[in-house]
């Protein structure tokens, strides 16, 4: 496992599905964006794949020429339909008040953009130091080097991939689309069942390290 220091570790952590369920907000976005565009997305599908850029899945339902400019149309009203729906995924606020406990910095690395990251975040009523939005897989690794991230938490495989190229000890957590056998073949270090898993595990992993 990659190494990290006891003390004040510096935690990362994915958003959909990790610490927010945006699920009721995002089948919301695609009604209005369906409504807009006449082309009907199956929402239901939509939410049980959730992890990839929005310009994957938009690319599932609308032309390649098309999927810039719906993109954009999509973030608009997510701002609208999505955030006011947000709500934390159980156990979210308390997983990072564990890392504060330890004086610890928080980082969120997630696909969504910065702007609607930071936004959803404010509504569930998370601080995190800090927040970089659309970054997938290995991209996320280069962010979470840059802020020399210890531990990075997700629900996906591109999440352990990106932890993995982060350099990061990679926790998975079996809260989102992928299996705990899915997350440790991705190359997750620890898997979890549900992320109320994972202050016991942090503050038992500071204790043994100290």
């Amino acid at each position: 496992m990659p190494s990290w220091k006891a003390s004040a570790p510096v935690v990362g952590f994915d958003l959909d599905l990790t610490l927010l369920d945006a699920r009721a907000g995002i089948r919301a976005t695609f009604a209005a964006l369906s409504g807009e565009t006449g082309v009907a997305v199956d929402a239901d599908l939509v939410v049980s794949r959730l992890g990839p850029p929005l310009e994957d899945e938009l690319a599932h339902w609308f032309p390649a020429a098309d999927v810039p400019a719906v993109a954009t149309r999509y973030r608009e009203l997510s701002a609208v339909h999505a955030v006011p729906a947000s709500r934390p995924m159980p156990d979210a606020i308390a997983a990072v008040e564990a890392v504060r406990r330890l004086a610890g910095r928080v980082v969120v690395v997630t696909a969504k953009s910065t702007a609607l990251a930071e936004a959803s975040l404010e509504r569930i009523g998370i601080a995190a130091d800090i927040v970089e939005g659309a970054l997938f897989a290995r991209a996320k690794g280069a962010a979470l080097r840059t802020h020399r991230v210890d531990v990075f938490v997700g629900d996906h495989l591109g999440d352990m991939i990106g932890a993995r190229e982060g350099g990061a000890l990679a926790v998975g957590v079996a809260t989102g689309p992928c299996s705990a056998g899915e997350l440790h073949t991705a190359g997750a270090d620890v898997v979890l069942a549900r992320l109320g898993e994972f202050p016991p595990w942090l503050l038992g992993e500071a204790t043994r390290r100290s």
